[in-house]
C-alpha cells in the first residue's frame, strides 16, 4: 500500500503488510472487502430464551468467577439475568484483564454461540462488553475475512475510513440504473458493510438482495467492457492476411485414410476466413476428446505455410508435444516440408541446430513445449501460433510466444469444452469454433464403477481383453504432493500386475522418465509389443492407440472430471468395443461422489464440463491460479446468467455511446488488472 493511502486510512506499515496478505492494497480494495457474515448486537436476548447453536447477545450480572485447573487451566464465570436464566462463560485462553472484566457483581454483555456443556448451557470465548459503559449497536456487526494480527475492530475501522474518504459517485447513469432496477453503488456498499437491524442475516446472504445485484452487475460489466475492448484492439491490430494456395492442403487430404467430417470442414472454413483478415485471428477450437482437432490444426498450419509464413505449435507436456510432432512429421514430410522439434530436455547440439533452422526460415513448422518461449528462439516470419490445451499455459507464456512475430494469428485448441456461460464471460474476446460430431469409426465407451476391493476381477478383465489381441492402460493415482511417491506407486502397481498377470508384457511410463525412455516405451505399446501400459496421468491428452480398448483408472475419486473424461477418451479409437473401469476406494467425500456420478452418467464432454463448472466454480475450471484471468469475486456465472446477459448488452451500448463512462468504470474495477486483458 502506498504511503498516501496509508495516511488516508490511518494505518501503520505492519497493518499494511497484513492487509497485503488479503490483497488489500488501496482504499477501493478495502471498500470491496465485504463481510463473511454478521453478528446481531442490536438487541439483547433473555438467557432463558436464547437459542442453542446460533450467535446471540445476552446481558447479566456476574454471580461467580473461578479459575479451574482440570482438565486444563481455564477461567469460568456465571452470569444471571432478570429472566432467571444462568449461563456459564468459559475462557481457555485468558488474561488478568478478563478476570477484572468478569468480577462478581459486574453487569456485562456477552456475544457468542450457546452450547450444551457439562455443567449446563455455556459460551466458549464470547466477546465481552461492560453493559453500563457501552450502548447497543445500531446496525448489524460485520465479521470480515482476516489474517493473524488483524482483529475485527481494526478491520472495521479501516473499512469505515475507506468508505468515508473515497468518492463513491456512480459511474452508471440514473436512467440505466432505473431500467435495470438497481440501487446506487454507495447505498449498496454502505448497506452491506453496516446493515440496519431490520435486515435478517439470511436476507443479507441472499445473492438476489438488490445491493448484491448491483455489485455483481458492476463486476460483470467491467469484465464485458474489458473483453470487448480487447477484441476491438485486436481487430484494429495489423497482421498479414494469410491466403493459402491449397497446393499442400489438397495433397494431404488426398493422402489421408479418412475423409473430414462435416463439422471439421465447417470449422476449417471458419479458421481460414479469419486468417485471411488483415487483423490477428483469436480463435478457440473446441472439440470433445477424439473429435479430430489435430488434423484441423494441421490443415490450418498448411494454409499459413502456403502463404509463406512459419507456424509454431505448442503443447503443455512433452508427451503431447511429441505426439503432435510425430503426427505433423508423418503428414508434412512426404509433402517436402520441414518440421522441427524443440523441448527443454533436448540435447544442446540438436536444439541449437533446430533453432538455427527456425531463424533462417529453413523450417516451416516448429513443434514444442514451453521451450518455444525462450528468448533465444527467433522465427524468420512467424504467421500462426497454434496452442493446444491453452488453458494450461499462463498468460505471460502465451504473450511471450505471441510477441515472437509481433501480431500473429492465434489458434487455441481445447478438449475441455467451455460451457456457454464461460464462453460469454471469460472467453468473450475469442471467436469459438466447435467440432460437434465424432468421426464415424468411433466406438461408444462403456463406463464401470468398481470398488477397489474387487481389484482381482479387474485384473481378470485386463487379461481377457489382451487374450483377444487388444491392449489396456492402467492409470495410477495422482499424488500431487510428491513426485517420488508418485513414482513409487507406479512402480508398485507395475510389480503387482506383473505378479498377477505373468503371461502379459507390461510397460511403465511416468513423469520422471527421460523423454527418450518415455518415447521408447510408448513406441513398444503403439507397435503392440506391450499388452498393458501402466502410466501416471502423463497420457491424459492426445495419445492415440486404436488397438487399446480398456482403460483402468485407480483411485478415480482423487481426479477431476476433465481429467477423467480425457483419460477415458484414450480408448474407443478402434473397432473393438471399449470399456473404462473407475476403481474407487471408500469412504468417498460428497465431492468425489458427485464427480463419479457425473462421469458414469455422461459421455458428452460439454455436459460434463457444465456439471464440472457447477461443482467447482470458474476459478478452478479455468485454472485461475495460473491463467491470470481476473476471477469474479461477487457474481456466480450459473446463478447470475440474467445479469451477465444485461451486462453484455449494456457493454455494447456504452462502448458505442458513452466512452467516458467506460473509462471511469474500468478505472474503478480493473485498474490493477489491465495487464491481463486481451490475451
Amino acid at each position: 500500500m502506498n504511503p498516501e493511502h496509508q495516511k488516508l486510512l490511518k494505518i501503520n506499515d505492519a497493518a499494511a503488510k497484513r492487509l497485503a496478505k488479503l490483497n488489500l492494497c488501496t482504499p477501493w480494495d478495502m471498500v470491496l472487502h465485504l463481510p463473511l457474515r454478521y453478528e446481531d448486537e442490536t438487541h439483547i436476548m433473555p438467557i432463558a430464551d436464547a437459542p442453542v447453536g446460533t450467535p446471540c447477545q445476552v446481558e447479566g450480572e456476574v454471580v461467580h468467577q473461578e479459575i479451574q485447573f482440570k482438565p486444563r487451566k481455564q477461567l469460568v464465570a456465571q452470569i444471571r439475568d432478570g429472566s432467571g436464566g444462568v449461563l456459564h462463560l468459559r475462557f481457555i485462553h485468558f488474561y488478568p484483564g478478563h478476570q477484572k472484566q468478569l468480577a462478581a457483581g459486574k453487569r456485562i454483555r456477552a456475544v457468542g454461540e450457546i452450547k450444551h456443556g457439562f455443567y449446563g448451557d455455556e459460551m466458549i470465548h464470547p466477546k465481552i462488553r461492560d453493559a453500563e459503559s457501552s450502548s447497543l449497536a445500531e446496525s448489524l456487526t460485520p465479521v470480515y475475512p482476516t489474517v493473524n494480527g488483524l482483529n475485527q475492530p481494526t478491520l472495521r475501522r479501516i473499512v469505515q475510513a475507506a468508505l468515508d474518504s473515497i468518492p463513491l459517485h456512480d459511474t452508471l447513469p440514473n436512467e440505466l440504473l432505473g431500467r435495470l432496477k438497481l440501487p446506487h453503488l454507495a447505498e449498496s456498499l454502505r448497506l452491506l458493510h453496516a446493515p440496519p437491524p431490520s435486515f435478517t442475516v439470511r436476507q443479507l446472504s441472499d445473492g438476489t438482495l438488490p445491493a448484491w445485484q448491483r455489485l455483481k452487475f458492476d463486476e460483470l460489466l467491467a469484465q464485458q467492457l474489458s473483453m470487448r475492448l480487447a477484441r476491438q484492439k485486436r481487430i484494429s491490430g495489423q497482421a498479414g492476411p494469410l491466403r493459402g494456395t491449397g497446393e499442400w492442403s489438397h495433397k494431404l487430404l488426398a493422402a489421408l485414410p479418412f475423409a473430414l467430417t462435416a463439422a471439421q470442414q465447417r470449422v476449417l472454413a471458419e479458421i481460414r476466413t479469419d486468417m485471411q483478415q488483415p487483423h490477428p485471428m483469436h480463435r478457440l477450437l473446441q472439440g470433445d476428446v477424439g473429435s479430430g482437432k489435430t488434423i484441423v490444426a494441421a490443415l490450418s498450419a498448411l494454409t499459413a505455410v502456403e502463404a509463406g509464413c512459419q507456424v509454431a505449435v505448442m503443447a503443455p507436456t512433452e508427451i503431447l508435444a511429441e505426439q503432435h510432432y510425430a503426427k505433423f512429421k508423418q503428414w508434412f514430410e512426404p509433402l517436402g516440408l520441414s518440421v522441427a522439434w524443440l523441448s527443454g530436455s533436448q540435447r544442446k547440439k540438436a536444439k541449437e541446430a533446430n533453432k538455427a533452422a527456425i531463424s533462417d526460415g529453413l523450417t516451416q513448422i516448429a513443434v514444442g513445449t514451453h521451450a518455444l518461449f525462450q528468448d533465444d528462439v527467433e522465427f524468420q516470419n512467424l504467421g500462426l501460433v497454434i496452442v493446444d490445451e491453452q488453458h494450461r499455459f499462463g498468460v505471460a507464456q502465451r504473450l511471450a510466444l505471441k510477441n515472437k512475430g509481433q501480431d500473429v494469428h492465434q489458434l487455441m485448441m481445447s478438449a475441455t469444452p467451455i460451457p456457454r456461460t464461460l464462453a460469454m464471460s471469460f472467453f468473450a474476446d475469442l471467436d469459438v469454433s466447435v467440432i460437434d460430431e465424432l468421426p464415424p469409426n468411433r466406438t461408444p465407451i462403456k463406463t464401470r464403477l468398481v470398488n477397489s476391493a474387487r481389484r482381482a476381477e479387474v485384473e481378470g478383465l485386463v487379461l481377457g481383453a489382451c487374450k483377444k489381441g487388444q491392449q489396456a492402460y492402467w492409470v495410477c493415482p495422482l499424488i500431487e504432493e510428491s513426485e517420488t511417491l508418485q513414482l513409487q506407486t507406479a512402480t508398485e502397481t507395475l510389480q503387482t500386475l506383473q505378479t498377477a498377470l505373468p503371461e502379459l508384457n507390461i510397460g511403465l511410463v511416468h513423469g520422471r522418465m527421460k523423454p527418450a525412455e518415455k518415447a521408447a516405451v510408448m513406441a513398444e505399446f503403439i507397435s503392440g509389443r506391450l499388452n498393458v501400459l501402466v502410466a501416471t496421468t502423463v497420457i491424459e491428452v492426445g495419445v492415440d492407440v486404436p488397438n487399446a480398448s480398456l482403460m483402468v483408472i485407480e483411485h478415480a475419486e482423487r481426479m477431476g472430471l476433465a481429467q477423467l473424461h480425457q483419460l477415458r477418451g484414450r480408448v474407443g479409437r478402434g473397432a473393438a468395443a471399449s470399456s473404462c473401469v473407475l476403481l474407487f476406494a471408500e469412504p468417498l467425500s460428497d465431492l468425489a461422489k458427485a464427480r463419479l456420478k457425473v462421469i458414469y452418467e455422461h459421455t458428452d464432454g460439454f455436459e460434463i464440463a457444465r456439471q464440472d463448472l457447477t461443482i467447482r466454480g470458474p476459478g478452478e475450471f479455468l485454472g485461475a491460479r495460473q491463467s491470470g484471468v481476473p476471477m469474479l469475486r461477487f457474481a456466480n456465472l450459473e446463478e447470475d446468467l440474467q445479469l451477465l446477459e444485461q451486462a453484455r448488452e449494456t457493454a455494447a451500448l456504452l462502448i458505442e455511446e458513452r466512452p467516458d463512462i467506460v473509462e471511469a468504470h474500468l478505472n474503478r474495477w480493473l485498474s490493477s488488472r489491465e495487464g491481463y486483458l486481451g490475451v
